[in-house]
C-alpha cells in the first residue's frame, strides 16, 4: 500500500513544558514528532546505560565461586541478564526503525492501513507500527497459523 505523503517540515527546537500530545490537535503535527522523538531517544539512551552496566557487571563476577551452588546461581543470573539485554538490542534496533519513519514522516501511521495509530498506544508504545485493530488481526493471523 502506498504510503499517504505526510507534513515532515523542520522539528521545532522546543515543545511545551508538561506537553502530552491530544486528539485536539492535527495528528503527528511538528510538535507530537518530537515529543515521540525525544521519547525514543530517552529510551534509547536508558537502554544502552543499563547495557553498560551489564557489561561492568558481567566483567566484575568471578566466576571463581568454590561452592557449586553459587557458581550455579551466578551462571543463572547471567543467562537472565544477557537475555534481557538481547530483548533490548532488539528494541534498540525497533526504536532507531521509529525515529527513521519520523524523519520520513510515516511515524504514527498503521503499515497495514495507513490510518493513524491512537495516540495513547503510541504513548505506551511508541514503536508501535500497527493501529490496535491491524494489531488484533496479525495475532489472530498469528494464532490461527500456529494452531494448524
Amino acid at each position: 500500500m502506498a504510503k499517504p505523503k505526510r507534513d515532515h517540515r523542520a522539528e521545532p527546537n522546543e515543545i511545551p513544558q508538561g506537553y502530552r500530545p491530544s486528539e485536539g490537535e492535527r495528528f503527528m503535527n511538528s510538535v507530537q514528532r518530537e515529543y515521540f522523538r525525544r521519547k525514543l531517544l530517552r529510551w534509547r539512551h536508558e537502554i544502552l546505560a543499563e547495557s553498560s552496566q551489564t557489561i561492568l557487571h558481567l566483567q566484575e563476577q568471578s566466576s571463581q565461586e568454590p561452592d557449586i551452588a553459587d557458581r550455579a546461581s551466578i551462571e543463572t543470573e547471567r543467562l537472565i541478564e544477557l537475555r534481557t539485554r538481547d530483548r533490548e538490542r532488539k528494541l534498540l534496533n525497533k526504536i532507531d526503525a521509529a525515529l527513521r519513519r519520523i524523519d520520513e514522516g510515516s511515524y504514527g501511521y498503521c503499515e497495514e492501513t495507513g490510518d493513524p495509530i491512537n495516540l495513547s498506544r503510541l504513548e505506551a508504545r511508541p514503536v508501535a507500527t500497527l493501529s490496535i485493530d491491524a494489531q488484533e488481526r496479525h495475532e489472530r493471523l498469528e494464532k490461527t497459523t500456529r494452531d494448524d
